[in-house]
């Protein structure tokens, strides 16, 4: 009634100053207005009959190479993920795949990509399904599927010679924002709280980038655990092709009777010990002389001096000697105390060894942060571990993408979305390739001249199509 009231007395206003009466619409004209609304495509299998589109995500399209070159589209065929009478196993992992890769940050905004041509081509369809959906799959995923999945792809980086001896772990949290009380509180270095939410691990090898091995079900009371678990994850199988030697972790990973049963499993660790009042000043009384002078890496290839001490001791809960060095002078208002059952490397090649840690704790939450983990608000576990799950899927894919570019291969996944994957493209589908058209950008060259060598290979998921990149005559 208000409106109403409200545009009767403008009407009167305009009148009485003398403006014409707008013309009435007749009923046929009424009817024409209201059919005018633009329906999102219906989800099918993309036909692949010859034709042209535009789409805003040409560069989600240099991926697919990858996912060929490395495998990744028959382990994807080969899981055990759900699949339904329309979509695929390839088609449905490949959709939520598109979304990851392409920085969607809510799955909701569906208006933003649900009528692109180029996602829906990614994943083999004419268009991505729409939320509800990717919400419905979900919920039939299991925490085995996931499991089983990263086992594969465990597969291949051993195989492609992308994991070296040395893996770094590091939990992290992510934050849930709904009024259930079935999580526990953890701590959240970036909000400086603990809070609600679900407590992840992440494996992630410090010289390639790849994320190995990821699960959000983690509790208090089996956290220690963790480190045994992705051992037996790491060696499940693959008896025969273990570089792994040391693994790398904080202070509260695990306790010391884990870091016994690493050292009867043939693995070196290198971690920090926990500062306590008396051991702060036992070091404090060290004398000067006895301390020595080292180098060790910062990020944007620099240096500092630190001084380093070691000693070896009876560790009780570890049961036998072990190899402890004191820092001092790198940043920190306490000493740093390394431990270690490694006695064969010099003093300066274990720090180091840790030191890298300090650099990809920045690494592993710059990819957190772009692939939106931090933002979930279901309340289902099993869909954050899914999610977590694509989300290593499409870190690696980043990594073995960035890789293969000179000069950017320390790049974070945002600065190669937005330096070489966010652009538009022209596409054209022919008899027996698909032709990709990228618009003029400042990387476009570097761009066409890697995905040339893929310009042979054929994607099996697209009508055994080759796939051929060129650069569009405009901007």
């Amino acid at each position: 009634m208000g409106h109403k009231i409200a545009g009767n007395t403008i009407y009167l206003m305009l009148k009485k100053e003398g403006f014409a009466r707008l013309p009435k619409r007749n009923k046929q004209e009424k009817h024409q207005l209201e059919q005018v609304k633009i329906k999102a495509a219906k989800t099918s299998v993309l036909s692949l009959g010859e034709e042209n589109f535009e789409t805003s995500s040409g560069g989600l399209l240099c991926f697919l190479p990858y996912i060929k070159q490395y495998g990744i589209d028959t382990i994807i065929s080969n899981s055990s993920y759900p699949q339904t009478k329309s979509l695929n196993r390839m088609q449905s992992i490949m959709s939520f795949l598109a979304l990851k890769l392409s920085d969607i940050r809510r799955y909701s905004s569906d208006d933003m990509w649900c009528m692109d041509r180029g996602p829906g081509m990614f994943a083999g369809l004419n268009v991505l399904p729409k939320t509800s959906w990717f919400s419905s799959y979900s919920d039939r995923v299991t925490r085995n599927m996931n499991i089983d999945f990263l086992k594969q792809m465990h597969k291949i980086w051993l195989e492609q010679d992308l994991l070296g001896d040395t893996v770094n772990l590091d939990f992290t949290t992510i934050p849930y924002w709904g009024n259930d009380d079935q999580f526990e509180n953890n701590w959240a270095g970036k909000r400086n709280k603990s809070l609600a939410s679900m407590l992840a691990v992440l494996a992630h090898d410090p010289d390639t980038g790849i994320i190995d091995y990821g699960r959000t079900d983690v509790k208090h009371k089996n956290e220690s655990g963790i480190v045994l678990e992705f051992l037996d994850f790491y060696r499940d199988g693959n008896q025969g092709n273990n570089p792994l030697k040391y693994i790398v972790f904080d202070s509260k990973f695990t306790n010391y009777q884990n870091l016994r049963k690493l050292d009867d499993n043939n693995v070196k660790f290198i971690t920090i010990r926990r500062r306590g009042t008396n051991l702060v000043e036992k070091i404090r009384s060290i004398p000067n002389k006895e301390w020595k002078k080292i180098s060790v890496e910062r990020s944007g290839n620099k240096n500092r001096t630190i001084k380093v001490y070691e000693q070896t001791l009876d560790l009780k809960g570890y049961g036998k000697d072990i190899r402890q060095i004191y820092i001092t002078g790198n940043g920190k208002i306490k000493p740093a105390i390394i431990i270690t059952n490694d006695f064969e490397k010099s003093i300066n090649e274990i720090v180091r060894k840790y030191a890298r840690r300090w650099l990809v704790e920045k690494v592993i939450s710059e990819q957190i942060e772009f692939f939106h983990l931090n933002r979930v608000s279901s309340s289902m576990v099993i869909k954050v571990d899914f999610d977590l799950t694509m989300s290593i899927l499409a870190h690696n894919i980043y990594r073995l993408f960035a890789l293969d570019l000179e000069g950017y291969s320390h790049m974070t996944s945002r600065s190669i979305y937005e330096k070489f994957i966010s652009n538009q493209a022209d596409v054209e589908i022919r008899k027996q390739k698909i032709i990709v058209k990228l618009k003029k950008k400042k990387n476009l060259p570097m761009i066409l001249e890697n995905m040339d060598k893929f310009k042979e290979s054929k994607m099996s998921w697209l009508d055994n199509k080759q796939l051929v990149f060129e650069g569009a005559t405009y901007s």
